[in-house]
């Protein structure tokens, strides 16, 4: 990376001080402070959480670099390997790995039991059986100490005052052991642990039991943590900063958080320069003119959807659900900056939703722009075919939209607010735009029914020309999630924490109140052989799309002319060929799912409404169309591109 960093933008008053007196400049610049991104951080992005808070303590005069420590773990271990150990779903290997090095011999599992013990859901990372022990074993008893050893043995900790943690799912025990061996060698550190990890009863009871951690910001950082490091600085009671929890004794001691901050405006621009310079150092990434990095760039927070209906497996925004979003040009001058200081154009919104309110302001800004921005964002499913051809003009290649099913009675029970034709109806208008969409089957709710589950396995054979899900399985209980905390709704027989925590933590440590996900029954579950014929549908689903050419169902119109080819199965391809009304039916409810009312009024037929029912009857029998109660939605694809 070359050329003269580009000023940031000014920050309204908010997190960022308008100005410092000199004596107040001159008494912070003697806290240099470090916020580190440890294992198990994807190794292929910044962390916009150290980015951001970088940012705000420079602005209130703290000398602050980042330490994207996790790279140097990458390169130790090979980036390969390292991304396959950094997958943060199923057990907990990450935290396992560095669990000894952080508890010492406190760790519950020295003899490496949760190798034998969870063998079946290891198996991703590749080899036999012996290879994959003797890994593993290298890699928590030899990689992890030389690998921490060298980091707390490094030049430039003796002058700081400060050390930061951010921690997101398996970062916890890596963050802890390195902070444990810089205290050890530098006593005077100050230690400050936040991110996900920390919110709620969770961050308190990892203050209670963790030696090295000073204090904790639970919750939002913007404003607490500038405010933190103030109180060091002056002298004063660090533990009257609201959203600060510290030990005092044997007890743990929290204030209350401030407000979410609602002006998002009023936020720095995240600094990721250390990240790409040693990304580069280290060999992770090449030193070229243009590079393809997903950016990550924070547009909103929060979830306007689950502050009204929280859908009941989620758990994420525990105690931020407020929805708050930056206004559209401050988001055209981020995405501009961003990309002329590390010359890539690709960015990852790291929101929980798309803010509606962009459909209409921030995306025909982005076309009139003319940028070649590559952007993802998570998305509401019943996005229509207008808006989905706005955000591919825009620049959206891959979406995240919350599918999930394709049963409505499933998806009601989920509080999800879409049916299963909207679904459907995404994934056709997405692969038409070609975008990109990440999404999965779940199964497991309270008040589902086997039917609901055979209706979803006959209908899958006649979508496979749309994108497959990327996995079928039963939903996770997440903390936050209304299925963790409606135990009234949903009549769990018993709640636990997820079983590889205990090989983790130490027994000093209450599992249930530090872990985010756990093993759980409800009343009335249906049988696992429920499910056998979804996930067999979605794998022979998946298989489909490997082949090539891939499945495809198209189709061309005229007026009172239909033609579909059906390529869905290797060796049955053939063209279906329709006149007249049958014909205009069928092109009626490809936009969008419709009824047989609306149909018959917008093409003005004189017919009874059962005989539109019966056109959409002689469709679905062919697979050519789904029918979701009385919503029929067709299921080919215009063959003819970019309207």
């Amino acid at each position: 990376m070359s050329g003269t960093p580009l000023p940031l933008l000014v920050p309204q008053p908010g997190p960022v001080p308008d100005a410092l007196d000199a004596a107040t400049v001159a008494q912070r610049a003697t806290w240099p402070t470090v916020l580190v991104s440890m294992p198990f951080m994807d190794s292929n992005r910044p962390s916009i959480q150290i980015g951001l808070l970088k940012e705000i303590a420079a602005a209130h005069g703290f000398p602050t670099r980042t330490l994207h420590a996790n790279l140097d773990f990458a390169a130790w271990l090979g980036s390969e390997y390292y991304d396959l150990l950094a997958k943060h779903r199923g057990r907990m290997l990450g935290d396992w790995l560095f669990s000894l090095a952080a508890f010492g011999d406190a760790a519950p599992d020295p003899d490496s039991r949760l190798i034998d013990d969870f063998a079946e859901d290891l198996t991703y990372l590749g080899g036999t059986p012996q290879q994959l022990r003797a890994r593993l074993l290298r890699t928590r008893h030899e990689d992890v100490p030389a690998y921490l050893d060298a980091l707390a043995d490094a030049s430039g900790w003796r002058d700081v005052r400060v050390v930061g943690f951010s921690s997101t799912f398996q970062q916890n025990t890596a963050s802890f052991a390195l902070a444990q061996r810089l205290k050890e060698r530098h006593p005077h550190l100050v230690t400050v642990f936040g991110g996900a990890n920390f919110d709620g009863e969770m961050g308190l009871e990892l203050v209670r039991a963790v030696d090295c951690i000073d204090y904790a910001v639970i919750g939002e950082g913007d404003v607490a943590f500038p405010r933190l490091l103030a109180a060091l600085a002056d002298g004063t009671d660090p533990g009257a900063v609201a959203g600060v929890a510290r030990r005092v004794g044997d007890a743990v001691v929290a204030t209350p958080a401030s407000p979410p901050l609602q002006q998002l405006d009023r936020l720095p621009v995240p600094d990721y320069s250390e990240h790409f310079e040693h990304a580069e150092a280290l060999g992770l990434l090449q030193k070229v003119g243009h590079r393809k990095v997903w950016i990550p760039i924070e547009t909103a927070r929060g979830c306007w959807w689950g502050a009204k209906h929280h859908c009941t497996f989620c758990g994420l925004n525990g105690t931020t659900m407020q929805f708050r979003a930056k206004s559209p040009q401050r988001v055209l001058d981020e995405f501009a900056q961003q990309a002329k200081r590390y010359h890539s154009f690709t960015f990852e919104a790291v929101d929980n939703i798309l803010d509606m309110s962009y459909l209409t302001k921030l995306f025909p800004a982005l076309v009139e722009s003319g940028a070649d921005y590559d952007l993802f964002y998570e998305v509401k499913a019943n996005l229509s075919r207008a808006q989905l051809r706005l955000m591919a003009q825009a620049g959206v290649s891959h979406i995240q939209p919350g599918l999930e099913s394709l049963s409505s009675n499933v998806l009601r029970l989920m509080r999800k607010g879409v049916r299963a034709a909207q679904n459907i109806n995404v994934l056709r208008w997405a692969q038409y735009y070609n975008i990109d969409v990440a999404w999965n089957v779940l199964w497991g709710f309270t008040g589902e029914s086997k039917q609901d589950y055979v209706d979803q396995e006959m209908v899958i054979p006649h979508l496979v020309h749309l994108q497959p899900p990327s996995s079928a399985g039963r939903i996770w209980m997440e903390r936050f999630s209304p299925l963790f905390t409606e135990s009234e709704t949903f009549r769990p027989t018993f709640r636990t924490a997820e079983r590889s925590y205990s090989y983790v933590y130490p027994a000093t440590v209450d599992l249930d109140r530090v872990a985010y996900f756990f093993e759980y029954e409800f009343e009335d579950a249906l049988p696992a052989s429920a499910y056998e014929g979804v996930k067999m549908a979605v794998d022979n689903w998946s298989q489909a799309w490997k082949a090539d050419p891939k499945p495809t169902l198209t189709y061309w119109s005229a007026p009172d002319f239909l033609q579909i080819y059906d390529a869905r199965r290797p060796g049955e391809e053939g063209t279906y060929t329709f006149h007249g009304m049958i014909a205009a039916i069928y092109v009626a409810c490809s936009d969008r799912p419709t009824t047989a009312s609306a149909v018959r009024d917008h093409l003005k037929l004189d017919v009874p409404i059962e005989t539109v029912q019966e056109v959409f009857g002689e469709f679905q029998q062919r697979g050519l169309m789904f029918l979701d109660d009385s919503l029929a939605l067709s299921l080919a694809i215009p063959a003819v591109r970019g309207r």
